[in-house]
């Protein structure tokens, strides 16, 4: 029964697949949820580029704050920059300090509308998850690994690369698997200063007292979310595996 999971993510895929290419198909499970005759599909826009865009804003956000955050915590655990470690947690902590809808009040009259306000705020907020979870990969290596590397007279940069980075990959995966999870999920909230997201849908569809929109556009972000959870805990186990550090 090992293969059920399988079935039933690849099943999600092609549904999620199905809905955002061919909306249409799904409109008489839809219908009953609308009133006084209502679109049952979300009509303003491609749902298929919807969902591209959403996904593009939430990689470039997450990226940044991999580079960002990876970097502090790489920083931290050198001898030369472990004094930085409370104001790097500092830093990072700011996203998780004001909620995303301030953030996006504040950057609005700094970048304008549109997505920039929304990149600010999913990186901000993805910045913890990826930097606790690397700072706590890179300090909990195995000793004798990282004196056999020593000993094996490999410099500071080439343990850095061959050995610790690779170590730590399996619960900074974890880490990122958090920040991209919450940020799919926060989102959608860009569309209220006017980012092509998901949540676009989802904001017609409370404008206009349409359940059909806001379910449909929720219910593309969760299947999303999903999908990209197991792939990142896949990745996860793989990266363990051939580190030698199944939990």
């Amino acid at each position: 029964m090992k293969w059920l999971p399988t079935i039933a993510r690849l099943a999600l895929l092609a549904l999620l697949v199905a809905f955002v290419t061919s909306p249409g198909w799904f409109e008489p499970l839809l219908k009953p949820l609308t009133e006084n005759n209502a679109p049952a599909i979300y009509n303003q826009g491609s749902l298929l580029t919807l969902t591209l865009l959403h996904l593009r804003t939430v990689a470039i956000a997450t990226l940044a704050a991999i580079v960002v955050a990876v970097g502090l915590a790489i920083l931290v655990t050198r001898p030369f920059g472990a004094e930085f470690l409370p104001l790097s947690r500092s830093l990072v902590n700011i996203g998780q300090t004001f909620p995303p809808v301030a953030v996006l009040a504040l950057a609005v009259p700094a970048v304008g509308f549109g997505e920039k306000p929304t990149l600010i705020a999913l990186f901000l907020y993805g910045l913890l998850p990826i930097f606790e979870n690397a700072l706590t990969g890179l300090t909990t290596l195995p000793a004798n690994v990282v004196e056999a590397a020593r000993g094996a007279g490999m410099t500071p940069a080439q343990r850095l690369v061959k050995v610790e980075l690779p170590l730590a990959l399996p619960v900074m995966l974890a880490g990122v698997r958090l920040s991209v999870v919450i940020s799919l999920a926060t989102a959608t909230i860009g569309s209220t200063v006017a980012a092509k997201t998901l949540g676009e849908v989802i904001i017609a569809g409370l404008l206009s007292n349409n359940l059909a929109f806001v379910l449909q556009g929720g219910l593309i972000v969760a299947a999303i979310a999903v999908l990209i959870h197991d792939g990142f805990l896949a990745l996860e186990r793989m990266a363990a595996r051939r580190m030698g550090r199944e939990r």
